[in-house]
């Protein structure tokens, strides 16, 4: 009986593990392009680490706040002469006077000391800038944790547009092919009743052919693409992910194209890096200037020293000593050096200016070119939406006649391509359309996060 209770114990561990194995495979997501965003927020590696970076920042501004508070240490030595250390006195010190050095042993064969010291910094220029220089940086971590956010919604919205297209591509061809199939097995009855030749059939037949390969790829490349999805969002490949938006509700969406704004570059994450760049690089002008000045501290030390010639008794009678005092240092001069810093400082506050000039052109330029290709492409999306109803139509009236012996079947085959040739066409422009749609909110600064 015990026997067989280890052995069901076993066998649930067993499953356990398999089960914990299994689970990356096991999970299941249904997921809008709001929900896909808010998991990649917390999931993907890239954000994870820039949240690391503002912490570690903060840490780096109290590491430099600590710099200004009191320093305390304390320390113990002990000493066993093995021989003491011998001084030479001169001999006029003997009685009677000599000629002659004196060999004299002055100490004890065991000393030790314990002391603790105080060090206070009390002024230093550099010291203040960097505290200010220090809140900047951190200041910059958190700009720099928000744009990689922003990076990462760029991406993933782009990936689960490009998954959303590659399923209406499924569904045009889909709808396609069920088209083309029921043509097919009607021109195959219409040959067996003896009305059409066997080449129409064959034309028929390949179009079919094709288009099922079409499905295929598209199968895979739709599957490419939510994998790429799950990667930007940080989720495990292999967990199972559908999407919930439709594509027709992504382009009602609308996008407000803006006029002439000279401002737009404030809403930018570059444009606020380039500020915290400059301001960084004014403090670094600021600190080289405080080099001039001088740098005072304070400092407090109590130390006890134990002497004796026996062991045992080494502790049994102290010296205490004590002391205060203050340090001031004052570089003077150095060679010049301190003033070629200075100017090499103002240099790179210049730079910060022009980089943060070339920025405003530079985001003035993009949003210019992204409100283009927008409208373009939402021209293009429209024109493409109106060939593909054209050639649908055109392709059921040539359905038709040759249903009752006026058309073609070489007509049929000729509408079935252009249908395919426009389906094509259209869902490239719509892929152009959502990307540029993200371009657009980007290149504007309204992706915030």
């Amino acid at each position: 009986m015990r026997y067989k209770i280890y052995i069901n114990i076993i066998l649930l561990v067993a499953a356990s593990v398999v089960t914990k194995g299994q689970g990356a495979d096991s999970l299941s997501y249904k997921f809008s392009l709001k929900a896909a965003i808010d998991y990649a927020l917390t999931h993907q590696t890239t954000v994870l680490n820039a949240i690391v970076d503002e912490e570690i920042a903060r840490n780096t501004v109290r590491q430099t706040v600590g710099i200004g508070l009191p320093q305390v240490s304390t320390s113990y030595s002990f000493q066993d002469f093995l021989k003491l250390p011998t001084t030479l006195l001169p001999g006029e010190f003997s009685n009677p006077p000599s000629s002659t050095p004196i060999p004299v042993k002055f100490g004890t064969k065991y000393n030790s000391t314990a002391g603790i010291e105080l060090n206070q910094l009390l002024f230093d220029g550099s010291y203040i800038v960097g505290l200010q220089a220090s809140k900047t940086y951190k200041e910059l971590s958190v700009r720099n944790s928000k744009r990689t956010k922003i990076e990462t919604v760029v991406a993933v919205t782009k990936a689960y547009y490009g998954a959303l297209v590659k399923g209406e591509q499924l569904v045009l061809i889909d709808a396609n092919l069920a088209q083309l199939t029921k043509s097919l097995n009607d021109t195959e009855a219409m040959f067996k009743n003896g009305f059409v030749e066997k080449i129409d059939v064959d034309r028929l037949q390949v179009l079919k052919n094709n288009l099922e390969t079409d499905r295929e790829n598209v199968i895979r490349l739709l599957q490419m693409n939510v994998d790429m999805l799950k990667f930007q969002m940080g989720m495990p490949v292999q967990a199972s992910l559908s999407l919930t938006d439709k594509i027709s509700d992504v382009k009602a969406e609308p996008v407000p194209v803006m006029g002439t704004d000279t401002t737009a570059y404030k809403g930018r994450i570059e444009y606020s890096l380039l500020e915290t760049q400059k301001k960084l690089n004014e403090l670094d002008l600021k600190r080289q200037k405080s080099l001039f000045l001088p740098t005072l501290k304070g400092f407090a030390s109590a130390s006890k020293n134990f002497q004796s010639d026996e062991f045992t008794k080494h502790f049994d009678q102290s010296f205490p000593t004590s002391v205060i005092g203050l340090t001031l240092s004052w570089n003077l001069i150095n060679g010049g050096q301190r003033i070629y810093q200075v100017r090499n400082a103002k240099l790179a506050v210049k730079k910060s200016e022009n980089d943060l000039l070339n920025s405003k052109n530079s985001i003035a330029n993009e949003i210019s070119s992204s409100q283009k290709v927008y409208l373009n492409s939402l021209r293009s999306v429209e024109n493409q939406q109106r060939n593909l109803t054209l050639s649908q139509e055109i392709l059921r009236v040539t359905r038709i006649k040759y249903g009752q012996g006026v058309g073609s079947s070489l007509e049929v085959t000729n509408a079935e391509t252009a249908v395919e040739e426009a389906q094509n066409k259209y869902i490239t422009a719509l892929y152009d359309l959502l990307i540029s749609k993200v371009n657009l909110e980007k290149a504007s600064g309204r992706i915030n996060y």
